[in-house]
């Protein structure tokens, strides 16, 4: 028979939870134990729409899916530095290097795309014509290497945001970015009470095997036995 023990840390979680959610009902409070038992932390990745168990599992998934970052070579161009210290955001020629800052230039998109559109190193062609392909940062770490006056061309790798396209100094700027900007925690309540998402593997067997009959009853008669607990109980079996 299927037991449940309610450890003292659970208990206090559950007081407080019913203290602040007096009307409860049954499978709220057994999602909310079931969360703080299992110390899960499920989290919503917006493009996907696909709910994770946790945050550790969805980058280590996206990893390995090659769906995160991939590794990127820029160009440094020699020659006067084209931002500074208060540039925020640039615009990369990859073929040559060359690069426009947003407060170094009136128009930087728009000078981006008709330098790539007319760049001799661009051999690239789509349909016969020059791809308009160039790189984007809001990295601070990355915008620095076009601060520095160089006297020869360099090369130096860095990472692209396979979401954004957006380049970082680092692999962990680029997970700091996605964390950020891509994700929406949610609690186990709020993942089993939408159906605009679809829900990992893992997190769907886990929700599977734990919403059981049996399972569910052992809570109910573990939670009895605690004298805090009693007006809840009492209220879920009418």
């Amino acid at each position: 028979m299927t037991k449940t023990v309610i450890t003292e840390s659970l208990k206090e979680q559950l007081v407080t939870f019913l203290d602040q959610n007096s009307k409860a009902d049954l499978v709220t409070t057994y999602l909310f134990y079931l969360e703080k038992k299992f110390q899960l932390k499920p989290v919503l990745f917006v493009k996907e729409k696909i709910i994770y168990q946790s945050l550790d599992e969805l980058i280590k998934q996206l990893e390995i899916d090659g769906k995160l970052w991939r590794e990127t070579e820029i160009k440094i161009q020699v020659g006067q530095p084209s931002v500074n210290e208060r540039t925020a955001k640039i615009y990369i020629c990859p073929f040559t290097g060359k690069v426009f800052g947003d407060n170094t230039h009136p128009n930087p998109q728009d000078a981006i795309y008709d330098w790539v559109s007319k760049c001799p190193e661009n051999t690239e062609r789509v349909n016969g014509l020059k791809v308009k392909r160039f790189f984007v940062s809001e990295d601070p770490e990355v915008i620095k290497n076009y601060i520095e006056k160089r006297k020869e061309p360099v090369s130096k790798i860095v990472y692209s945001s396979a979401i954004t396209g957006k380049l970082f100094n680092t692999k962990k700027a680029v997970i700091d970015d996605f964390k950020k900007n891509h994700l929406k925690p949610l609690t186990l309540v709020e993942v089993a009470n939408q159906n605009r998402f679809n829900l990992e593997d893992h997190l769907l067997n886990f929700i599977q095997e734990h919403m059981d009959e049996t399972r569910i009853t052992a809570f109910v008669e573990a939670m009895s036995k605690e004298n805090s607990f009693t007006p809840h109980v009492d209220q879920w079996l009418k």
